[in-house]
């Protein structure tokens, strides 16, 4: 995850994933298509692009990761049309086109930041560097780490002190060093009395698996943490990101000026609704399996047992209920503040944005605000 998910050395069978899904998985996920509780006909096809002249168009920008990737699912199981002036039931329902954008993760960042998208794939770290050109409003969180990021070490580090002199590898001002710090804190430690040395995680993991000598200790994400402890039974976990709880949220950020546009608020509704439809499907045992098989190829090509050891890592915020629990609840700004003085003390920002949390009315003039309104309005099933 974060600056994190620069997946560009090794990319593995990651470069994969942008092909088009197996005709046995597209059989066996059509069954998602009747999930929609929308309104209208449930298949898209050229012929409604003529609707969409008087319709707005927004653009989701996305990466491949397991609770973004499903955005890539709601569009070949038709909940939405990723296609520019096509729609899928959801958007119809809502009266808003939604362009899908998919690239990794880094251009995604900069597309939002260069305002060649409305909405982004991103996470609470990263928002943070954008915002101070570009204010944004997360509408709506996805998932959290929950054991996706992890520091693996070899057999001869027995504790964390055995660190101290040796370099630790991941990728800098990222989740993978924020987690590496945040650990340390909530094990007395100093951050100054350890090196975390820069470096790719896909080649901190490849250089481990080989067993460098110089790679006793990584901090990588997943897949990489999954697939260096299948390759390697002599290299454990020493800590990972389940000490801390909803630290690192993985998200759907809107534009504050995409949303103050015609259709703006019912382009965010429309988002999130669709990422509850492919949810709903993972919470139905008929369709788990598919889906998550669906997910699986658009996330590193994974098959199903291994996404079940994903999405258990990776927790979704699943349901509108989810999701206001975390927008709503009373951790998240400590959280924010934490999370906002490690990137100040990082060099990640150079100064602290404004953070604000509630409706526009509450917090206008925030760089970062944190609305939970959009996902009440699609409890509710309605943009007024």
């Amino acid at each position: 995850m974060g600056i994190f998910f620069g997946l560009s050395i090794i990319n593995i069978s990651m470069k994969n994933i942008h092909k088009k899904t197996s005709w046995a998985v597209a059989l066996g996920c059509a069954a998602l298509i009747i999930l929609s509780g929308c309104s209208g006909n449930q298949e898209s096809t050229s012929s409604e692009a003529a609707d969409t002249k008087t319709v707005p168009s927004f653009s989701l920008a996305w990466s491949e990761y397991p609770s973004w990737s499903v955005f890539g699912v709601a569009d070949v199981t038709g909940i939405i049309n990723g296609k520019k002036g096509e729609l899928g039931p959801v958007e119809e329902k809502w009266g808003v086109d939604i362009e899908l954008k998919e690239a990794e993760y880094d251009p995604c960042l900069a597309m939002y930041g260069a305002g060649q998208c409305d909405a982004v794939c991103i996470t609470n770290m990263d928002i943070l560097s954008p915002a101070t050109g570009r204010p944004g409003v997360m509408v709506l969180p996805t998932s959290t780490s929950d054991g996706a990021d992890a520091c693996l070490v070899t057999a001869e580090i027995k504790s964390v002190e055995d660190l101290k002199g040796k370099k630790v590898f991941g990728l800098e001002k990222s989740v993978s060093e924020y987690c590496f710090v945040r650990n340390l804190e909530l094990l007395g430690q100093k951050e100054e009395d350890y090196e975390f040395a820069n470096m790719d995680p896909g080649a901190a993991a490849l250089a481990m698996q080989q067993k460098q000598a110089t790679h006793e200790a990584i901090v990588v994400w997943n897949p990489f943490v999954m697939e260096t402890l299948s390759k390697r039974k002599d290299v454990r976990v020493l800590f990972d990101s389940t000490k801390i709880p909803n630290e690192i949220i993985d998200s759907v950020v809107v534009a504050k000026s995409s949303l103050e546009k015609e259709g703006g608020e019912a382009f965010a509704c429309a988002v999130i609704e669709a990422y509850y439809e492919v949810n709903k499907a993972l919470a139905d045992s008929t369709k788990r399996n598919d889906t998550l098989i669906a997910i699986g190829e658009k996330f590193s090509n994974l098959g199903l047992e291994q996404m079940e050891k994903v999405v258990e890592q990776t927790k979704f915020y699943g349901t509108p209920d989810d999701g206001l629990a975390v927008l709503t609840g009373p951790s998240l700004p400590k959280i924010m503040d934490t999370v906002v003085s490690f990137c100040v003390a990082h060099g990640i920002v150079d100064e602290a944005p404004s953070i604000g949390y509630g409706d526009a009315a509450k917090a206008a003039d925030a760089s970062v605000r944190f609305d939970p309104t959009f996902i009440e309005k699609v409890k509710q099933g309605s943009a007024k």
